[in-house]
């Protein structure tokens, strides 16, 4: 798939992240239709050029969310997507993640990569303190990328979020930047 070559804003060993633009909407949208069997019923990313648009438009123009793609560095292409959402300044200095792998890139540790990378630039240039992941209890793969980044489960929220025509439960994952400049 082509891919557009940007500057990482942090990067590891294998990938590399750095923010949404709107060009990345075929390539984005493309990797949404191949994934839709491993993102439902969790997760509805756009998967198509209106929806993209829509999306990404959020995420580069809302001071309040930062949207990150993950990419592969062997070749650009995109593994995954983290957003910080309701991102909040002052004295809570906090951000609530949603993320994404897409089907290629499902099990190889990429997202754990780049989920590391996006907590350090959390911590570091965004000067967050905390971070938290609201995960419905059945989503596994989001759990277990949760707990093998240093999230710990903080609590339970019923019907939290509406997804897929419901309310649905959720677990809350939380982690410090105590806990991951310590740990």
């Amino acid at each position: 798939m082509p891919h557009h070559a940007r500057r990482y804003v942090a990067e590891g060993p294998r990938v590399g992240i750095r923010p949404f633009t709107h060009e990345d909407g075929a390539e984005f949208t493309a990797r949404a239709r191949e994934s839709r069997d491993l993102h439902r019923p969790w997760l509805f990313p756009p998967d198509d050029d209106d929806a993209y648009a829509a999306y990404a438009g959020r995420l580069i123009e809302d001071p309040d969310k930062a949207g990150f793609l993950v990419c592969e560095k062997s070749d650009g292409s995109l593994a995954g997507f983290i957003n910080i959402n309701n991102i909040v300044h002052g004295a809570f200095r906090s951000g609530a993640l949603g993320y994404g792998a897409f089907a290629h890139a499902a099990g190889r540790g990429l997202m754990r990569e780049g989920l590391g990378l996006v907590m350090g630039y959390a911590f570091g240039p965004m000067r967050l303190h905390r971070l938290e992941i609201n995960v419905q209890p059945g989503n596994a793969a989001s759990i277990a990328l949760a707990r093998a980044c240093g999230f710990w489960l903080e609590g339970f929220s019923p019907k939290m979020l509406y997804i897929d025509g419901a309310w649905r439960d959720h677990q809350r994952w939380a982690v410090t930047a105590e806990t991951v400049t310590s740990g």
